[in-house]
């Protein structure tokens, strides 16, 4: 059980420096293969502008543009992957170190990167950051619902160490169950796993007691620890927890509630996406 295969969603943005060190965090970790994946927007979705056509000329600019700025960006992997001397190709390597490659689409929109993601062990995205453009909530939104595959959220800080201590959100929903199956490889390997049940976002299942006696059986040793989360948010007191327990990884379930009832009320979910300074291992 392992995390071979690394999707990096690839757009220049503030959270980029912290994506690339968390996809190598994780390839060094398992010997995977990181693909970064670039998508442009296909020409047809710019065709339309306000109330007319978008003129030849406006169109050829649009062209040049992607071309330069599709360029840039391989540089800047392509540069970051040769500093640390990561090799490109895309078999295993026999001494089981991590590889790379670079991969280029055209789509109509970031629905590419849910449809590419089926065949990765996990999907690197970016935290999104209010006030910022990208990364967005539309790339996120489609790792995580539209691959079927867990993502990995990077902090807006490039993180020195990713799973040595591990802190599981556990609220007794479905989806955080299947978060924590498809998370075990991190969780084996891990020096530390707590896990983290706030009392206020709790559902109808089981205990954290009880799933620490899951994680035994599957030769992880971890601790529950039950908090209440008084007058701060859910997600701020999860937070906190997993910070005063020394995590550098938490796993969470994602959207327990419906997206829109989080969207409009907030959420743990919200709350954590909104705020976490630590990589976010989710899945839904």
């Amino acid at each position: 059980m392992t995390m071979k295969s690394v999707l990096l969603p690839f757009e220049e943005s503030p959270a980029l420096p912290s994506m690339l060190e968390s996809a190598l965090l994780v390839a060094r970790r398992f010997g995977s293969y990181i693909e970064g994946l670039h998508v442009r927007l296909a020409q047809s979705s710019l065709v339309l502008s306000g109330e007319g056509f978008v003129s030849p000329e406006l169109l050829e600019s649009f062209r040049r543009q992607d071309v330069e700025r599709t360029q840039h960006v391989r540089n800047l992997f392509d540069t970051f992957m040769g500093n640390k001397g990561i090799v490109y190709g895309e078999a295993p390597r026999a001494d089981g170190e991590p590889c790379a490659g670079w991969r280029e689409a055209v789509a109509p929109s970031e629905e590419m990167v849910g449809s590419r993601g089926r065949v990765f062990d996990v999907i690197v995205v970016g935290r999104p950051v209010r006030g910022s453009p990208t990364p967005g909530m539309g790339t996120l939104e489609a790792a995580l619902f539209d691959s079927g595959r867990p993502v990995l959220i990077a902090p807006p800080v490039p993180p020195s160490t990713l799973g040595q201590s591990i802190a599981i959100a556990w609220n007794g929903s479905s989806e955080t169950a299947r978060t924590i199956a498809l998370a075990l490889p991190f969780l084996v390997a891990a020096e530390r796993v707590t896990v983290i049940s706030a009392e206020e976002s709790m559902v109808p299942g089981p205990s954290g007691a009880e799933i620490v006696r899951y994680l035994e059986w599957n030769g992880v040793r971890s601790e529950a620890i039950d908090i209440g989360a008084g007058n701060r948010p859910v997600g701020e007191a999860i937070l906190a927890a997993a910070g005063k327990w020394g995590a550098d990884m938490l796993i969470k379930g994602g959207y327990t509630h419906s997206r829109i009832r989080q969207m409009i009320f907030g959420g743990a979910t919200q709350q954590i996406l909104a705020a976490a300074e630590l990589p976010v291992f989710m899945a839904h």
